[in-house]
């Protein structure tokens, strides 16, 4: 199997288990076969729903703290049932989702002096983005500038769900960078 093949065969292996379908995918032997799957890593798992591909949960890690298995079946369960945006995904629902595990890279912590400056330093579509200040974090996938293109309405939004106002570049938050490998089921 390749890579991608890997990823969303147990993506929604854990998915469809965690709603009681057994799709009879034996995870330990793709394990066994894989053995990339046991380094660390983190992963984001997204489930859209439809046509028009509404989000319906997602559910990540930042940072790399456990095998890249364990990451993804976390997530994957997490994003179906956990979100606390949705309520749990239900059997009923299940048919209609899609998957899309984006695999991180370790984020970097950039500087820079005014939001003028930031804009140069991220490219969007490119660049996935930690903001911290304080007690206050969130994160967009680089995928987010698909639905945000516009820098000024990204990072005010991202100040927002981070629970800051949308101004808070302003407050000069810490900001991080990172980008994806991405996987999504055809």
């Amino acid at each position: 199997m390749e890579k991608k093949e890997v990823l969303l065969t147990l993506a929604r292996a854990f998915v469809s288990e965690s709603v009681g379908i057994d799709l009879k995918v034996d995870r330990e032997a793709i394990r066994a076969e894989n053995p990339w799957l046991e380094a660390q890593g983190a992963c984001f798992v997204t489930l859209t729903e439809g046509e028009y591909a509404l989000l319906r949960g997602c559910i990540g890690s930042i940072v790399a703290h456990r095998s890249l298995f364990d990451d993804l079946k976390h997530n994957a369960v997490s994003a179906a049932l956990h979100d606390p945006r949705f309520p749990p995904l239900t059997k009923r629902e299940y048919p209609d989702i899609t998957l899309e595990v984006s695999l991180l890279t370790p984020p970097e912590k950039i500087e820079y002096a005014s939001p003028e400056a930031l804009k140069g330093q991220v490219v969007p579509g490119k660049h996935g983005v930690i903001l911290k200040h304080g007690n206050y974090q969130s994160t967009y996938l680089p995928q987010v500038w698909e639905q945000l293109p516009e820098f000024e309405i990204f990072f005010s939004t991202l100040c927002q769900k981070a629970g800051m106002p949308g101004h808070c570049l302003e407050l000069h938050p810490d900001v991080y960078l990172y980008e994806v490998e991405e996987y999504k089921e055809d």
